[in-house]
């Protein structure tokens, strides 16, 4: 049974979301302010973390950011519909996904599901190897050179659909179905901010890729430097 930690301030959405995902099977955890919810998702950190992002003692966004720098746990960030600077703002920090509020209960439990899936997927092969980079496709991990890059569970699942498919453009959306399991709107954006990070940490250059090339109006192509494949 999977355990969800709940950091929710409202008791009203705490007490929703614990009955429901209860009855999917998850046992559940809720914390009522930023620093309890902390405290509880690095002192026994859960299998997912559902983080508000409107929090008392704590904002959401700083204990997201110090989850990050202690753990890899998914989480999935919590917003106020159209407010678009946290979702941004949620995503750059290594949030899994978010969900604008109000929500379905059961959109929540199929997300959940869905991050969880990547993590547990097992892989079709061990290891890729572009030179100076390797995949654990099991271990979840990177390095380059020789040194671990530090990806976010849906940096290292868009790095990896990447390799997958090398040689081959992937779409936008293709792209964002296989990390994250689920439909999008065609012009959801969510997946250039993440592409942008996992560029970031392997010292790519959008101008002047070594690893990820942007195909303007279709979708990104992993092009690893020709001598070191």
């Amino acid at each position: 049974m999977a355990r969800i930690l709940i950091v929710e301030d409202d008791q009203e959405i705490a007490s929703l979301l614990e009955t429901y995902l209860g009855k999917e099977g998850y046992q559940c955890e809720i914390a009522r302010d930023g620093e309890a919810g902390l405290a509880m998702a690095l002192a026994r950190p859960p299998a997912l973390v559902v983080l508000d992002l409107m929090l008392p003692l704590l904002p959401g966004i700083d204990v997201l950011k110090k989850i990050r720098r202690n753990s890899r746990v998914p989480v999935i960030v919590l917003t106020a519909r159209g407010e678009d600077k946290d979702r941004i703002a949620g995503l750059e920090l290594g949030a899994d996904d978010y969900l604008p509020k109000p929500f379905n209960p059961r959109e929540l439990a199929a997300r959940i599901k869905a991050v969880l899936r990547r993590v547990d997927t097992p892989p079709v092969k061990d290891t890729l190897r572009f030179g100076p980079l390797v995949i654990d496709l099991s271990a979840y991990t990177a390095t380059l050179d020789g040194k671990a890059v530090e990806l976010t569970t849906i940096e290292f699942a868009i790095l990896r659909e990447l390799a997958l498919a090398y040689g081959r453009v992937m779409s936008r959306e293709v792209l964002l179905e296989r990390v994250r399991n689920r439909e999008f709107e065609v012009f959801d954006r969510s997946i250039d901010v993440h592409v942008s990070h996992v560029r970031q940490k392997l010292g790519d250059d959008a101008k002047d890729p070594r690893w990820i090339k942007t195909v303007r109006g279709v979708g990104y192509l992993f092009v690893p430097e020709k001598d070191g494949i």
